[in-house]
């Protein structure tokens, strides 16, 4: 018996190496979905994939699925690698692992966010779209680390009012090509969808306002790991200004990183994490922060450019 799947590839794994995306699509190994790419069973628009074929959003990937019971679940799934940081009646505050989205949408069937807080019995309580409830903001799939989402109205419309009047603390940690020219410094550029590519942004005039804040934290050797702070919450945007600087992040192909350094250090995407997090608590009005660690990728592909 086999099943096949279908799938039209989401916007956050654009750049994304096939089996990679197959794995995340499908909540499979790496190394399972290697196999099916060397095994003929995946069809990307119609055509045979080579292994390091990159995908494009809006692509259709079909996976044929030998003696495998079809990918979708009755139930949500606890997503591997999620850990809940924090929660009480009104907030949870979990630490994404890479390869989670934010929530359901079209063209992925991966592990959520909300589907892993389903599955783990915390219930969610707000008004509006059932599939995006309680989501006052996100990360790509392709980045990891922390996360709030509002448990309750009152925790939800508050939230959404604090991330919009840039009241909402966020701290990323982010590995780039080279040692930009000032040790720290702002960014302030606009953004919008790149005009060649519907799936990358790019800084243009006609853009967003975006404002990006950075600071040395480490030289290694031929990168540089910075702290980031976003005034600012869009899409793509970190990586969008470090690649206008000329020193994109490790790990990001999409905006021009060496996927030769990416290979050496063991790094599958882009070097990029959601540290810290912290605002105004929506019951209790008391200023609460969350610290997030490394992941198990980031923290190897950091050392391996330490030359540790």
């Amino acid at each position: 018996m086999s099943s096949s799947r279908t799938l039209m590839v989401p916007e956050g794994l654009a750049g994304e190496r096939i089996d990679v995306g197959i794995s995340r699509m499908l909540g499979l190994s790496r190394t399972r979905a290697a196999e099916l790419v060397s095994n003929g069973g995946v069809l990307v628009d119609g055509q045979v994939p080579a292994r390091s074929t990159r995908l494009e959003p809006g692509a259709m990937v079909y996976v044929e699925l030998p003696d495998e019971k079809p990918a979708v679940e009755v139930r949500p799934q606890i997503a591997e690698g999620m850990s809940l940081i924090h929660q009480d009646d009104d907030i949870v505050v979990i630490d994404k692992p890479v390869g989670v989205a934010a929530h359901p949408s079209a063209g992925w069937s991966g592990p959520t966010v909300l589907g892993h807080l389903a599955a783990a019995g915390v219930s969610i309580r707000t008004t509006g779209d059932a599939e995006r409830q309680g989501i006052v903001s996100r990360l790509d799939v392709g980045t990891s680390g922390l996360m709030v989402v509002a448990r309750t109205e009152r925790a939800y419309t508050t939230l959404k009012d604090a991330f919009r009047a840039r009241e909402v603390g966020k701290v990323y940690h982010a590995v780039c090509q080279g040692t930009p020219e000032q040790p720290a410094g702002t960014i302030e550029a606009a953004i919008g969808r790149s005009p060649q590519h519907d799936f990358k942004f790019a800084v243009r005039s006609d853009g967003k306002h975006s404002v990006t804040h950075y600071e040395t934290l480490e030289a290694l050797q031929g990168a540089t790991l910075l702290k980031v702070g976003l005034e600012t919450g869009r899409t793509h945007q970190i990586r969008v200004h470090m690649a206008a600087l000329h020193h994109p992040l490790v790990g990001d192909p999409l905006y021009g990183a060496d996927p030769r350094l990416a290979e050496q250090v063991g790094l599958i995407r882009q070097w990029l994490h959601a540290m810290e997090l912290s605002f105004v608590h929506p019951a209790t009005g008391e200023e609460v922060r969350f610290v997030s660690q490394y992941p198990a990728d980031l923290q190897s592909a950091l050392e391996a450019l330490r030359g540790h």
